[in-house]
C-alpha cells in the first residue's frame, strides 16, 4: 500500500508536480499550496477554490496533517508549548514565544536526541527519529493557526529557531527541505535569515551548511571553555573536541554576511563552568581562533531529574563582564515559559509536569 503524500513537505513545484499526476491542471498546484501555506488551511476539504471531486481525490492519496496536539500548556508569559504525536507514535514538541516585535517559533528536527547532554532533560529519551519536512512544516503552521487563527494574516514578523528535540544538523536533508519550502513566497515566506539553527558541534554538517548560500544564521551550543569540561556536559565532543569544532567556526565564518556574527550559546551551571576563570579561558579560546562572535549566556532551567542548578544572577552578572571586557559581546537570555516545561532543555516530550500543570492544556 503506498504511504499517502504529507504535503507539507513538498515545495511548490512538486505539488504542481503531484497534481499533475492526478490528472490535473498546474494552477490547481498553485492553488493548493497557497491554500495549505499562506492561508494555513488543515484539511483539503476546507479548501473551497478547489473542486469537490479533486479534493475528495486528495483525501485518497495524500494527507495535510500527520501530527495529533496531545497537550498544549500556555505559561504566565504568554509561552505556548505544544506536545504532538506523530503517526508512528512519537513526540515532538514545539514552542511559540510572543516578543514585542515579532513572534519566535522554537521547533523540534528530532523525536528525542541521540546526544545526551548531562545538562539536558530531552536527552533523558533517547532518539525516536528524525523528523520529515512535512513534520517540521506542520509545527510552524499549527502554532502559528493557534495563536491567529486559520486563514488570517500573521500581523508581525516570524522568527523560527531550531533549538527544540534533537540534533539538526543530524536531521540536515529534512532540515534543509523544510526550510526551503517554508522560504516559498506563495506560502509561509520566512525566509532563511529569520531562521537560526543551533548545534551542539556536528563538524562536517557545519562545513556543509556554510556551503549553501542561502543559509540560515548558526548557532553553536558551547557550555564549557575546555575539552575536559565538555566531554563531561556534551559527549558529542569526544567525537569532534573544541580544536575540530572551532576549525569548522572558523570556516563557516567565511560565509558569514557583513554585521552578522557567530553566535554561540553557553548554558550557565552553578559551580559547574560558570567561574571567573572559566569566562577567561572561554575568551580566550573565541579570540585565539579569531572568531566574530557574540555569546548567549542561559541561565539553566533546572528540571528534575537533573541534577543541576542555574548560576546565580550575580555569577552570570560577572561572566558576562569578563567576557566583553575581552571584546567579546556578551547577552544574557532570559528564560521564557519555564512554568510550562518550555525553556531551554525542558523539553522531554513527556508529561513530566506535575498535575496542577496538567490544568493549563
Amino acid at each position: 500500500m503506498v504511504e499517502p503524500a504529507h504535503l507539507l513537505g513538498l515545495s511548490l513545484d512538486e505539488v504542481i508536480r503531484f497534481v499533475e499526476e492526478l490528472g490535473e491542471r498546474p494552477f490547481r498546484g498553485r492553488q493548493l499550496f497557497a491554500a495549505l501555506h499562506a492561508r494555513r488551511v488543515r484539511s483539503f476539504e476546507a479548501i473551497t477554490d478547489l473542486p469537490k471531486a479533486f479534493r475528495a481525490i486528495l483525501a485518497e492519496r495524500a494527507v495535510a496533517s500527520a501530527l495529533a496536539l496531545e497537550a498544549r500548556y500556555v505559561s504566565t508569559d504568554g509561552t505556548r508549548r505544544y506536545l504532538f504525536r506523530t503517526r508512528d507514535g512519537h513526540p515532538v514538541e514545539t514552542v511559540f514565544i510572543p516578543e514585542a516585535r515579532r513572534d519566535t517559533i522554537c521547533f523540534s528536527s528530532q523525536a528525542g536526541c541521540a546526544l545526551a547532554c548531562d545538562f539536558c532533560l530531552t536527552a533523558q529519551l533517547g532518539l525516536k527519529r528524525s523528523l520529515t519536512a512535512g513534520e517540521i512544516v506542520e509545527q510552524i503552521i499549527h502554532a502559528l493557526n493557534d495563536v491567529y487563527g486559520e486563514g488570517t494574516e500573521v500581523p508581525r514578523g516570524t522568527n523560527l529557531v531550531a533549538m527544540g528535540a534533537g540534533e539538526p544538523l543530524l536531521a540536515f536533508e529534512s532540515l534543509m527541505k523544510a526550510l526551503r519550502v517554508m522560504a516559498e513566497p506563495e506560502g509561509l515566506h520566512i525566509v532563511p535569515r529569520r531562521v537560526t539553527v543551533s548545534t551542539a558541534g556536528i563538524v562536517p554538517r557545519i562545513r556543509q551548511l556554510a556551503s549553501i548560500p542561502d543559509r540560515p544564521h548558526l548557532a553553536i551550543s558551547l557550555s564549557a571553555p575546555t575539552d575536559e569540561l565538555r566531554d563531561r556536559l556534551m559527549p558529542i565532543n569526544r567525537r569532534w573536541p573544541l580544536a575540530e569544532l572551532m576549525a569548522a567556526c572558523r570556516d563557516f565564518q567565511r560565509s558569514l554576511k557583513p554585521g552578522e556574527r557567530l553566535t554561540f550559546e553557553y548554558v550557565m551551571l552553578d559551580r559547574v563552568n560558570d567561574s571567573d576563570e572559566q569566562a577567561r579561558q572561554l575568551a580566550r579560546l573565541l579570540n585565539r581562533h579569531q572568531l566574530r562572535a557574540k555569546v548567549n549566556l542561559i541561565p539553566h532551567n533546572t528540571a528534575e531529574p537533573l541534577p543541576y542548578r542555574s548560576s546565580s544572577t550575580e555569577r552570570i552578572a560577572s561572566f558576562k563582564s569578563i567576557l566583553e571586557a575581552k571584546g567579546i559581546p556578551a547577552f544574557v537570555r532570559r528564560p521564557r515559559g519555564r512554568d510550562i516545561f518550555a525553556a531551554c532543555g525542558q523539553l522531554a516530550a513527556r508529561h513530566l509536569a506535575s498535575p496542577a500543570l496538567q490544568t493549563l492544556r
